[in-house]
């Protein structure tokens, strides 16, 4: 994620405004050791219950306790929505493709602000009940170990319920709208935690899966999401549009929009589709801008030194301030469309910043939210790199200006990698992250530092990694223990040496 007017201070930028965020959100990255959390046996059966093993209601995650689910795999979701402008309520249904990791007789799923209607186990009917953000399912017989079975949940959807992070600090105002209303429509906003407001599921970044999106809406209107669209049917006044991402994604990067849009069709490297959706009656004022999509594509995969990591990429712009920020929706980076009309300098940094996280963050995801550094930290390192080569900044200027403040960040928030709040995950590990890889090059060079990044991307794309898979890698490649580097910059309560720049101070 990512604000509109470029700041140093922090991950993100408004785009409306300069003045200084606070942290948003926050993870842990120690408790998470792998996709799936060991599930617990059942105590006792309820009357009726098979008996067998009931799967975890967490992932273990340490700023998000209660998020997330054990004892199962999503492998993909089938989400159906039917819009109408009439109302916020929707029907809906989502078909969950999952492997069990152990028997299971009970498990459940991430669900929030719905009104679930029912729940099948492989085509059978299953009971259910939903408490605490929890659908817990006993399905007719149990689930084996290996076993892939689907889960179809027949729900109504409702755009008001913009129900507010549990792990939010109390006292404080929550700043976020989820379901992101639009004059015409509607846009997602699911980071970090809030997916499960828009459908049940297993809504932790660890276990990511395929997504496939039917949206229904009036002829008139125009639907977006993730991945390609692979069909348009038009049935009297009503238009159904299929989307599908070929690649799996994590469910706080999926992204669904209805509007009156207009498609802004490119051609990236390699033939790469290039489909951006802007309002229609701002498509003269913002084609010119996303038309300098192919360019800052072609600019990272030289870079980084690998080809995009999807089928397929575009901006969505939305007519809504957009909760004043830009969010990396796998394939399809959201934006303001207000934003988006801004001068070069403070637009495309921020489109090269959720570009990049189109690799690390979408293509490798987090194993845990403590891990968010890799996301953000590499989204603001690379932002500051495309600076440089635009003629915006200087990279080592831009780079200082980090390290002054990195003191006073720590002590509002925490190091990096153990923020001391979950308000603060979004928001205040974008410029830690970018430290810690500024310096990291400056001690290995240029050429090993690539290689680093090049391997930790090949071995991870399409899974979700932790900061010690990061280090083993860097120690690999590099032939040298760099983990007290990388741990200092990530886990330190004061702001380490910079490699190479001994005057460099930090201001408390």
């Amino acid at each position: 994620m990512q604000g509109g007017a470029a700041r140093d201070e922090n991950k993100d930028v408004n785009m409306f405004s300069r003045p200084r965020k606070k942290a948003l959100f926050t993870v842990s990255a120690a408790a998470v050791a792998g996709t799936i959390v060991a599930a617990v046996v059942a105590p006792s059966s309820k009357a009726g219950e098979p008996a067998g093993r009931v799967g975890a209601e967490s992932a273990g995650d340490r700023l998000f306790p209660k998020l997330g689910n054990g004892g199962y795999d999503a492998g993909s979701y089938d989400v159906k929505f039917d819009y109408r402008p009439s109302t916020p309520k929707m029907d809906a249904t989502v078909t969950m493709r999952a492997t069990a990791r152990q028997d299971l007789s009970r498990f459940s799923l991430d669900s929030a602000g719905q009104e679930i209607k029912s729940v099948s186990v492989q085509g059978a009917r299953a009971d259910f009940h939903t408490s605490n953000e929890k659908l817990t399912i006993t399905p007719k017989s149990p689930v084996r170990k290996g076993q892939t079975f689907s889960v179809r949940t027949d729900y109504r959807a409702d755009r008001s319920k913009n129900l507010p992070n549990p792990s939010w600090p109390s006292g404080v105002r929550y700043p976020m709208k989820h379901w992101v209303p639009t004059e015409d429509g509607f846009a997602l906003m699911g980071q970090p935690d809030r997916a499960h407001l828009f459908f049940p599921g297993n809504d932790h970044p660890s276990d990511k899966a395929r997504f496939t999106f039917r949206i229904s809406t009036p002829k008139n209107l125009q639907a977006a999401a993730n991945g390609s669209l692979i069909s348009r049917r038009t049935a009297g006044d009503r238009t159904t549009y299929t989307f599908r991402t070929r690649h799996p994604i994590p469910t706080h990067v999926v992204q669904v929009a209805v509007g009156k849009y207009r498609e802004v069709k490119q051609r990236g490297p390699h033939g790469l589709s290039i489909h951006s959706y802007v309002p229609a009656d701002q498509y003269a004022q913002l084609k010119p801008v996303v038309g300098k999509t192919p360019a800052q594509v072609a600019w990272l995969e030289k870079e980084i030194g690998r080809p995009f990591p999807f089928e397929a990429y575009g901006m969505l712009a939305v007519k809504s301030p957009y909760n004043g920020v830009a969010l990396e929706t796998a394939t399809l980076s959201t934006f303001s469309s207000l934003g988006l009309n801004r001068p070069a300098g403070q637009v495309e940094p921020v489109m090269a910043h959720e570009l990049v996280h189109q690799y690390f963050g979408d293509a490798v995801s987090v194993r845990s939210w403590d891990d968010m550094w890799i996301s953000e930290g590499h989204a603001h390192y690379y932002q500051k790199r495309y600076e440089a080569a635009r003629g915006f900044s200087k990279i080592e200027e831009d780079m200082r200006t980090l390290y002054e403040h990195d003191a006073k960040e720590r002590q509002e928030s925490g190091p990096a990698g153990k923020l001391t709040s979950p308000s603060a995950v979004m928001f205040n590990t974008n410029a830690p992250g970018a430290l810690m890889l500024h310096g990291l090059r400056n001690q290995v060079g240029d050429w090993t530092f690539r290689r680093i990044e090049q391997s930790f991307f090949d071995r991870y794309r399409n899974k979700a990694a932790s900061t010690q898979d990061y280090i083993d890698v860097a120690n690999k490649v590099s032939g040298r223990d760099l983990a007290p580097y990388i741990k200092s910059w990530l886990y330190d309560a004061k702001t380490p040496p910079m490699p190479g720049h001994p005057d460099w101070k930090s201001k408390p």
